[in-house]
């Protein structure tokens, strides 16, 4: 009988101990394996939350630099708005600059001009003081806003109308104005103008003109037209204006004006009166100088001589135009051939509430 073998103890606790230290090692290997992979997880979620957090600093500086882009555009906008405007701001400057220069030489020639203006004043003070005089002796005598003096007592006339607010005086000037005679008249028209405005008749008329003039009250107002074949008035700068008598230098002009015409072409008291008609501010006042019924209507007429029924004709033509409440004063220098001339002009002034007058040769 074979013999059986018999078990070592040392071989099955070997054995034992190789499994349990196994064991052990696989637990441990376990335990570490399962601790390093939460740890990596925890890791990993924290790589992952600083992720985000970076791309959202990312988007964030992204917007801000949009932000920032704009901010520099709309920078820009300003700073060329900015250059041009101090462009604009230094050619300001230099314009202040030559504008106070200019000042300064203003300043400097007003303050001469000053200076000049003291001096004469003082002048003028003294030349008051003079005419202060003068303007006494001038009540005395009659005279008004302009000096005229005519021999003794007939430089006044008696019931005529010469206040108003606005008056206007008409002057003849066609060549029946030349001389008294129709022979005198043809020959005189033939002659040169300096003789034309010498001519005695002529020259009376402006006398009266003149005297009308002077004689008006301080608070009138004046237009002076000449009419023949058309209305005019004698300074045309003064056209549709209304002068201050008080204007002695506008006046002025207007007298030497009336003066520089020379009498020539035919009579249209319709025109004198339209011209009257079509003023913005109507006259209140008509002085009105002349010697005879017109010649002929508002447009032109046939050559030829006219029959006293067509001027008598052309004078209620005249009258039809003339602007109603005006008084109209005739002062008639008498034409030969021309009989019907007083009565009429006589009624005008009826009618109008007016005056008429025919001086005598040596008036005023």
């Amino acid at each position: 009988m074979r013999r059986r073998k018999s078990l070592s103890p040392f071989n099955l606790s070997f054995l034992d101990i190789m499994f349990c230290g196994f064991g052990a090692v696989v637990l441990l290997v376990l335990l570490i394996n399962a601790d390093t992979r939460r740890a990596r997880k925890e890791h990993h979620e924290d790589l992952r939350a600083e992720v985000m957090r970076q791309e959202l600093e990312v988007k964030a500086g992204k917007e801000h630099l949009v932000l920032l882009k704009n901010s520099f555009r709309e920078t820009e906008d300003l700073f060329t708005k900015a250059s041009g405007r101090s462009e604009e701001v230094l050619v300001l400057i230099k314009e202040v600059e030559k504008e106070l220069a200019d000042l300064k030489k203003q300043t400097l020639s007003r303050k001469e001009h000053v200076n000049k203006l003291q001096a004469d004043l003082k002048s003028l003070d003294k030349e008051n003081r003079r005419l202060g005089a003068e303007l006494q002796a001038d009540q005395e005598k009659g005279r008004k806003v302009r000096r005229f003096e005519g021999e003794g007592n007939r430089q006044y006339l008696t019931g005529l109308k010469l206040g108003g607010e606005r008056v206007l005086l008409l002057m003849d000037v066609s060549a029946s104005m030349l001389d008294r005679t129709i022979v005198n008249v043809i020959r005189r028209r033939n002659m040169d103008d300096k003789t034309k405005r010498t001519s005695p008749k002529w020259q009376q008329a402006l006398d009266t003109a003149e005297w009308l003039i002077a004689n008006l009250p301080p608070d009138s107002t004046l237009q002076v037209y000449g009419f023949n074949t058309e209305a005019f008035p004698v300074l045309p700068e003064t056209a549709g204006k209304w002068i201050p008598v008080t204007d002695s230098i506008t006046v002025g002009k207007m007298i030497t004006a009336l003066h520089e015409q020379v009498p020539g072409y035919g009579t249209s008291l319709v025109n004198g009166f339209k011209s009257a008609a079509t003023m913005l501010q109507r006259p209140d006042n008509i002085l009105l100088l002349t010697d005879g019924l017109p010649t002929q209507s508002a447009g032109k007429t046939k050559r030829g001589s006219v029959s006293g029924k067509q001027r008598v004709q052309f004078f209620e033509q005249a009258i039809k135009a003339l602007p109603e409440n005006i008084p109209v004063n005739t002062i008639l220098f008498p034409m030969e051939g021309d009989p019907m001339a007083a009565v009429l002009f006589w009624k005008l002034a009826v009618d109008t509430e007016g005056s008429f007058l025919t001086p005598t040769s040596d008036w005023p």
